[in-house]
């Protein structure tokens, strides 16, 4: 006979957060939001750690190498998506190991036979007016020019016109040589009164822009999140069929962690991808393993390595894996489940293996909540893929700016290796959709008002910190008529119903 859970299954929107003592010392600067990113024996320190708790979805819509150094530079921490050849995919994390602060790869580039209203289209689609020239159209090709919006006029040019016929020509440009220093680079900025500095190598192919409006944001990220050599940590989603060829790529490349995306992480297809890691590179290469639901599952991937255990099925905003195929647990209830598990295995083992909630995340307050219920950190894909940093389009829906998002279980991403149950290499049937999310603006703008918000919330509870936040939160049940009083009710909103004449 089947199982029967008596809990129900339930979502973050079904808890509050009861308040707790708050000393003098609870205030938002005091708040610390360091967090493990792997395993670790009791009374060491873990190899890898997060300075904020939030890492990017394993999509191709969510992180490319634009969204990593973004992120990283806040100190969360992005997986470059596998859906997409590991030739590629390892270009992404050697891009991202390669920045420099205040170096810029140029993600706007367009060839000189080009025309105006590809700029157009690309200045669209990017949100960027400075666009690098070269040979080939590519990011690192031979520069052969520059084109900005003071290069053209929209309504005295054809749009037909090739791009070299108005781009500032190379002979015109100003330009640093691989090697300077940021310090020299803003010296010619600035004396030259420049908005950006292309760097290009001694083959004339570009290298980097360094931009005036970044001249102190590297000053601005106290919790950049670097390894020891000072370079930006990235991480990188592998899967259960083709890993032996894609594994030491990403590693060559520089990826700090890995994580097997998968929709179901109890299986052995997952502890095979473990245990041949662990043959090839012992514990020198850290793997992220997952999805699981319940205790039972996160057991199993703690028993085979993994160094930090993913959970969630079916509650990302894009995932229909609940519609189609039954499978699946409320995003709250099945946290609840496994941090208690995870808490019983470091008080059996000795070893602490993070725990990572995946999806259901709706507003900020449902990161705190997770974290609360023992998370160590949240992974998000819908929250980032509306920041100017992720890879998709903006598009303008019904007169409001939108960018697409759509699940790596859809038609469009046709990510197959995601779901495989050892059957053909093909998606059989979708688990995810494809959509718009509403345009949000800068990934910094708005991760810094997520935190305060988080750390706001952390300090009503009496924490200082995500350790102490697993100890002291207190939480709530709410009732159906419970969560209406969550918002503005009752009254007129003056934004929607006032009219000025």
């Amino acid at each position: 006979m089947a199982i029967f859970l008596d809990e129900p299954s339930r979502t973050f929107s079904e808890y509050l957060l009861i308040p707790g003592y708050s000393s003098s010392e609870c205030i938002v600067d005091n708040v610390n939001t360091q967090t493990p990113l792997v395993r670790y024996k009791r009374g060491e320190e873990p190899a890898l750690h997060l300075n904020i708790p939030m890492v990017s979805a394993i999509m191709q819509s969510v992180s490319n190498d634009s969204l990593a150094i973004a992120l990283a530079r806040e100190g969360g921490l992005s997986f470059i998506y596998g859906s997409q050849t590991p030739e590629r995919q390892a270009e992404m994390v050697r891009n991202v190991k390669n920045y420099k602060a205040g170096f810029v790869p140029s993600d706007a580039n367009i060839a000189p036979e080009m025309t105006l209203a590809d700029v157009l289209d690309l200045k669209e689609k990017t949100g960027h007016s400075t666009m690098a020239v070269t040979e080939d159209g590519t990011q690192h090709g031979k520069l052969v020019g520059v084109v900005t919006s003071r290069d053209y006029r929209v309504t005295r040019m054809d749009p037909a016109t090739p791009v070299r016929e108005f781009m500032t020509p190379f002979e015109d440009l100003i330009y640093g040589e691989e090697g300077m220093t940021l310090k020299e680079a803003n010296d010619i900025i600035w004396d030259h009164k420049l908005n950006a500095l292309p760097i290009i190598d001694g083959n004339q192919r570009l290298l980097y822009f360094v931009f005036r409006k970044d001249y102190d944001f590297h000053k601005q990220n106290p919790l950049e999140l670097l390894d020891g050599q000072k370079r930006l940590l990235v991480g990188a989603g592998i899967n259960t069929r083709d890993y032996e060829e894609r594994v030491p790529l990403l590693v060559d490349a520089g990826a700090d962690i890995l994580c097997i995306d998968s929709s179901e992480g109890f299986s052995e297809w997952q502890k095979r991808t473990i245990d041949w890691i662990r043959e090839k590179y012992g514990d020198s290469v850290k793997v992220g393993a997952g999805n699981v639901v319940d205790g039972e599952g996160f057991r199993f991937l703690a028993d085979c390595g993994a160094d930090f255990v993913k959970i969630g099925i079916g509650g990302g905003s894009i995932c229909i894996t609940r519609e189609t195929k039954g499978i699946g647990r409320g995003q709250a209830t099945a946290v609840i489940d496994v941090a208690k598990a995870r808490d019983e295995y470091f008080e059996e083992t000795g070893i602490y293996v993070p725990i990572c909630s995946d999806g259901g995340i709706v507003y900020d307050y449902h990161m705190t909540l997770a974290m609360a219920m023992g998370a160590d950190f949240v992974m998000l894909g819908r929250y980032f893929a509306r920041f100017d940093e992720s890879p998709t389009a903006k598009v303008n829906v019904n007169g409001t700016t939108m960018k697409e998002y759509w699940g790596e279980g859809s038609a469009r991403a046709r990510n197959w290796q995601r779901y495989d149950q050892g059957g053909e290499a093909k998606l059989q049937f979708e688990e995810g959709v494809d959509s718009y999310v509403p345009y949000a603006g800068s990934l910094k703008d708005n991760v810094g008002q997520t935190l305060h918000k988080i750390k706001a919330t952390m300090c009503n509870c009496g924490a200082l910190s995500i350790p102490q936040l697993h100890e002291k939160a207190k939480i709530t049940l709410v009732s159906s008529t419970s969560i209406v009083e969550n918002g503005a009710h009752d009254v007129l909103l003056k934004a929607n119903s006032v009219q000025k004449i």
